[in-house]
C-alpha cells in the first residue's frame, strides 16, 4: 500500500510555549536544528514532525501532515487537476527531498513529501563492496588450496 503519512508540522505563533507545552503532555524528543527556524519532533515510532513559526500571519495555528510522494511535481499536478489550491507547488529540502503543500476542495491543507532518493543509493553501495570483498577472500582462498 502506497503514501504513507510520514512527517506532521505543527505550525504555530509562538513555538517556545508549544515546545513547552508538547514537551510537558508527551514523551517526545524536541531538537532544533542548526542554522534554522525548524525543531525536529522526535516520537519512537511512527511519523515524526517538526514544529515551526506559521509561515503566513494569517494562518491559524494548525498541525500539517505530510504524505509520502515518488514526484512532488506530478502530485501536486494531479491535485490542481483534482480541485485543489496549490499553495506551494514544489521546494527542495536539501538531503532531505522535496515537498509541495495543498488546499483539498474542502479547504483542508495536506503536504506532500518526495524523500531524497540517495539514501538507497550509498545501500547498494555498500553491498555491492561487500560482495567484492567476499569474492577476492573466496578467490584468494581457493589460490592457496593448490
Amino acid at each position: 500500500m502506497g503514501n504513507p503519512f510520514v512527517h506532521v508540522e505543527l505550525h504555530a505563533d509562538d513555538v517556545r510555549a508549544a515546545k513547552k507545552f508538547y514537551k510537558s503532555v508527551f514523551d517526545w524528543k524536541l531538537e532544533d536544528m542548526p542554522g534554522m527556524d525548524y525543531t525536529m519532533i522526535g516520537v519512537g515510532k511512527g511519523a515524526g514532525g517538526g514544529m515551526m513559526k506559521k509561515p503566513m500571519p494569517d494562518e491559524p495555528a494548525a498541525w500539517l501532515p505530510y504524505v509520502e510522494v515518488a514526484d512532488v511535481k506530478k502530485t501536486i499536478e494531479k491535485a490542481r487537476e483534482a480541485g485543489a489550491n496549490v499553495v506551494l507547488p514544489y521546494q527542495s529540502i536539501g538531503d532531505m527531498g522535496a515537498i509541495g503543500v495543498f488546499m483539498d476542495p474542502a479547504g483542508a491543507a495536506i503536504g506532500v513529501w518526495e524523500l531524497a532518493k540517495k539514501a538507497a543509493a550509498p545501500k547498494k553501495a555498500a553491498a555491492k563492496k561487500a560482495a567484492k570483498k567476499t569474492a577476492k577472500k573466496a578467490a584468494k582462498k581457493k589460490g592457496s588450496r593448490r
